[in-house]
């Protein structure tokens, strides 16, 4: 008996310790849902009500899934994680005066984040919320069939995505709409749909894939001016509209030798912008242009600084105030 009772006794000691390792233990996928509880665990019969909820409960290199429509609050991403609506409804995430998605892997330089079919939403008139996505520290960001709008905050916010790796960072955007971020009439460092300025140290590697962007208050913007080495931008099969500044814009010191961004620009439409349809600005800035469309715009290309756009003879330039704006040339310079 006296056995049984030590061994009863022992047991009761341990049993703490192992109800902690369970609750603290973390699911490689976990769900949310408009009626669930952030007090649940995150399975699919008791799930909970939002990111920030479900982060917590969630392997690094997990993802967290929507069961129904629901708003399901900002989050501070800080490991590698997928957040995905699989088409159940809209899943969404709506602020006021805040980021929605804040990446931020200081930790974690191999982290890839993954936002795939929400709705991320800066909110109504006046909310002067910051960006839908900004990415600080990580190794990638993917964004695939995502809607990101109303984003409209003061500079130097205003993003629909605003990249700013402080390391080497790949982001990639695919079949999403961009639209309405900004403050209207602001001028070019004002918002943008996409903003890409690594900050010093960082660098960036850009595609962006059969995508709109409108109604922004610039369509893409790249900035390399405190990158620590090159910056790549490849757009294809995207529609970039209605900015109120620029649809495109590659931004770099006028003066020295900063390192070299590049946008290469292919297959897609650049259509009324109030100022520019692409201009490169400054030393090492450079648009290549391959088969676009660039009609209604202010000026359809634009050089100052130094600047260079390249063409490959095959864009057709339409009913722009004025195709190349005074002393614009592409290079070759025979044919647009």
């Amino acid at each position: 008996m006296k056995k049984i009772a030590l061994i009863v006794g022992l047991l009761a000691l341990a049993a703490p310790s192992l109800f902690t390792t369970s609750a603290q233990a973390q699911a490689t996928r976990t769900w949310i849902s408009g009626v669930g509880d952030d007090v649940n665990p995150c399975s699919r019969t008791a799930p909970c009500k939002t990111f920030p909820g479900a982060i917590t409960k969630t392997a690094a290199g997990g993802e967290i899934d929507t069961l129904d429509p629901g708003g399901f609050g900002a989050v501070t991403v800080n490991k590698a994680i997928t957040l995905a609506d699989e088409g159940v409804g809209e899943g969404g995430i709506l602020v006021a005066g805040t980021n929605g998605i804040t990446v931020n892997c200081s930790t974690d330089p191999n982290c890839v984040v993954q936002v795939r079919g929400l709705i991320i939403d800066g909110g109504p008139p006046g909310s002067n919320s910051l960006s839908g996505i900004r990415f600080v520290a990580g190794k990638a960001l993917q964004v695939q069939n995502t809607v990101i709008r109303n984003f409209t905050g003061g500079s130097p916010n205003g993003y629909g995505i605003n990249f700013n790796p402080n390391g080497p960072a790949q982001l990639d955007i695919s079949d999403c709409v961009i639209t309405s971020n900004g403050q209207a009439g602001g001028g070019a460092g004002i918002g943008a749909g996409v903003n890409i300025i690594p900050q010093t140290g960082g660098s960036a590697n850009v595609t962006i894939v059969r995508t709109t962007i409108s109604n922004n208050s610039n369509g893409i913007r790249i900035d390399n001016t405190n990158a620590a080495a090159p910056t790549n931008v490849n757009i294809r099969d995207t529609t970039i509209a209605n900015s109120g500044t620029h649809d495109v814009a590659v931004v770099n010191p006028t003066s020295g030798t900063p390192q070299k961004d590049t946008v290469t620009i292919d297959h897609s439409t650049i259509t009324n912008a109030g100022g520019d349809g692409v201009v490169a600005n400054g030393v090492n800035s450079v648009a290549n242009l391959n088969n676009n469309v660039i009609s209604g715009n202010g000026k359809g290309a634009q050089t100052n600084n130094g600047g260079v756009i390249n063409t490959y003879k095959n864009n057709a330039f339409t009913a722009n105030t004025f195709d190349l704006a005074g002393g614009t040339t592409l290079t070759p310079a025979t044919a647009l």
